[in-house]
């Protein structure tokens, strides 16, 4: 493979969704693959702005059912902050460390498109903005259009589906809340998201200290690069502040392998997650602000040690709440075992939905009428670059000197 393919492109000139490069890769570890595409594409960040984001595309082998053609968007489970861990590479070189859910799709004759996540793949480009679901949402959302506008791919122009698991679970959840505004041309048909947290401070105390406490430096890291024009590191000590510019380029494995400490140990405070801008990071992550108008299958759990099952019980009712067509399934396994237990399931969900075709949104965001009444403009009268979030500050956000995230 040629060094140069992952280097950061330009962005002149280009859209979110536009597609960059491509070369054709050979993927050992899935039979079932007729041909696999590396690919460059543009995205755009949590404030809007553009970026360069990486993925693979894979096109099957097996021929669909008549109306059963679809483009799965899959997502994989946290791989880590950098290092050796974007799923595009792990195929090329046969080290994926799990192929079931994306080999059954394939069988299924299904295109499976599989986005790195912002921060991995690209040179430099990191560390991963693990947790920072409407930042992944988009990176979902402008790979479907990738796909879309890749005509040398070789994939069709079929209904969308999109799957992800635990923090990838939250990422494709947010998809579908965003699609009507951010990306309406995509046809976006269902949602499968396991281990969804719909409230992130439900996950502070599993996050705090023992098996999650390297999960929780993660996401301490993750949260901050996407929100980094807010001052969020300034509760790390000297010792949090070397083990972050360590932490940020390792893979999961190697968190787990050199971060047991609980999270306190690496801050200014016992309880880090209730600093106030922390508090407000948190709520600006919040889920099932809006009504998804597509199907959402969400699925559990109960001995979920990681993200613990009332979490997600919360997250069902919380989109209940909303309104949207939402379905559930409770596994009586832990974190692993159900992402492996419930892949039948889902596919199946998933296939049901290929054929409904949700109402038509018209693009029309979800806050029109508050940025008719210029509610969402900051004090510069700009528009705000969290159009979903009217709760951050933007102007004062801008203000912040970006060194003081890191400095303080």
């Amino acid at each position: 493979m040629t060094a140069d393919f992952y280097d950061t492109p330009t962005l002149d000139g280009h859209r979110a969704g536009d597609l960059v490069r491509t070369r054709p890769v050979f993927v050992p570890q899935l039979a079932p693959a007729a041909g696999a595409w590396q690919i460059i594409y543009i995205s755009t960040n949590s404030r809007s702005e553009l970026i360069p984001a990486s993925g693979i595309v894979l096109i099957p082998d097996a021929v669909p059912a008549p109306g059963a053609t679809a483009i799965l968007v899959y997502c994989p489970e946290f791989r880590g902050l950098g290092g050796v861990c974007a799923p595009s590479k792990l195929l090329a070189i046969g080290a994926e460390p799990d192929t079931t859910g994306i080999e059954a799709a394939l069988r299924r004759g299904w295109v499976v498109a599989i986005p790195d996540g912002e921060g991995l793949g690209l040179t430099g480009a990191g560390p991963h903005t693990f947790l920072a679901a409407r930042a992944g949402a988009r990176i979902v959302l402008d790979l479907a259009r990738a796909v879309y506008r890749g005509a040398d791919l070789g994939a069709p122009v079929a209904p969308v589906l999109a799957w992800g698991y635990a923090d990838s679970g939250r990422a494709v959840a947010a998809a579908s809340e965003l699609h009507p505004w951010y990306a309406p041309e995509v046809d976006l048909r269902g949602i499968g998201a396991g281990a969804v947290a719909s409230d992130l401070a439900a996950l502070a105390p599993a996050f705090s200290q023992g098996e999650g406490a390297a999960v929780g430096l993660a996401a301490l890291i993750g949260l901050s690069r996407a929100y980094e024009h807010i001052p969020l590191r300034h509760i790390l000590n000297e010792d949090g502040l070397q083990a972050v510019a360590e932490a940020e380029h390792l893979t999961g494995t190697e968190l787990l392998q050199r971060f047991p400490q609980p999270l306190a140990h690496w801050c200014r405070r016992p309880d880090p997650w209730n600093d106030p801008w922390w508090r407000r990071v948190l709520a600006l992550e919040t889920l099932a602000h809006t009504r998804p108008v597509m199907p959402l299958h969400l699925y559990h759990g109960s001995g979920d040690a990681i993200v613990p099952v009332h979490a997600g019980r919360r997250t069902l009712i919380a989109y209940r709440q909303r309104g949207t067509e939402v379905s559930w399934r409770e596994y009586d396994a832990g974190h692993l075992d159900t992402a492996s237990t419930a892949i039948s399931d889902v596919l199946a969900r998933l296939s049901e939905d290929i054929t409904r075709r949700p109402p038509n949104t018209g693009g029309v965001p979800p806050d029109a009428g508050l940025r008719a009444r210029g509610s969402l403009l900051d004090p510069s009268g700009e528009p705000c670059p969290h159009p979903e979030h009217p709760l951050l500050g933007c102007g004062q956000a801008r203000r912040i000197n970006h060194s003081e995230n890191n400095s303080q």
